[in-house]
């Protein structure tokens, strides 16, 4: 592999591991740099989902005050984002790339939309609670289950492609969760973590010989560093700033799953 393409492909890396940490679309850089550098769709698609877990774990690392005091929920959405990793990973090492790619404008759109009317969603359950003498601090069972369900769609979804669910994640966090944006941020990059995971080891096992470990590498060197600057940065960043970055960044990445 050339120099230059070393050195690209490291950039890269950098990028989608601070959006990574910030959003969650940080594919929507490395998957289309490994298919313009000539890798077959499934090979970018595996390498990056094994490149991408070292950015996972330095974000979560720079999320992890932010994590604390979230255990007793988290220990009902990592279950759901685990089972869904494996579910997703199974259904690309045996579907058409085309079907899933059909629905993810779709499915980011809905996220986008989630993330803008989420606020006003949780400010008139907050009203509603108000007014009928109950606490929106904890959640309900309904929410819960919820909850758990859409953290398991989402996995699903990121376990098969993995660009955008950060954003789909934070749209289902936003609207049933009273919590700030940075701490659903924190939890988001732990979850993501954990599905990138599951679907590596899913297809380092099945699928070993369609993996790019230069590539791999690469992009891990780079998302090592990228996911802790973004953490680092993302966690000052304001409630508004962070939700208008992922509108920001959630635009581009649909534009660029239209046009890729």
């Amino acid at each position: 592999m050339p120099v230059s393409q070393m050195v690209l492909i490291v950039l890269a890396g950098v990028g989608a591991g601070a959006i990574n940490s910030l959003v969650g679309s940080g594919t929507l850089i490395t998957f289309p740099t490994l298919v313009t550098l000539g890798f077959a769709p499934l090979t970018a698609t595996i390498s990056n989902a094994i490149g991408l877990v070292a950015g996972g774990i330095s974000g979560t690392w720079a999320y992890r005050r932010e994590l604390r005091g979230q255990w007793e929920r988290l220990r009902w959405q990592i279950p759901g984002s685990v089972l869904g990793a494996m579910l997703g990973a199974y259904l690309l090492l045996h579907l058409p790339e085309s079907v899933f790619n059909r629905v993810v404008p779709a499915l980011l759109v809905g996220a986008l939309v989630l993330v803008v009317v989420g606020p006003k969603i949780q400010a008139i359950a907050q009203r509603r609670a108000e007014e009928s003498g109950r606490s929106m601090t904890g959640l309900s069972r309904g929410r819960m289950v919820a909850l758990s369900l859409g953290t398991f769609g989402v996995a699903v979804y990121g376990g098969y492609f993995s660009a955008a669910q950060g954003i789909l994640l934070i749209g289902v966090m936003g609207v049933l969760l009273p919590e700030s944006m940075q701490r659903m941020n924190a939890a988001k990059v732990l979850l993501v973590l954990l599905v990138n995971v599951v679907a590596a080891l899913a297809y380092i096992g099945t699928a070993f010989d369609r993996i790019s470990w230069a590539a791999a590498g690469l992009i891990a060197v780079g998302s090592l560093i990228g996911g802790y600057l973004g953490g680092h940065y993302g966690r000052r960043l304001s409630p508004n700033a962070l939700r208008a970055v992922i509108l920001v960044v959630g635009l581009i990445g649909l534009y660029r799953l239209l046009t890729v």
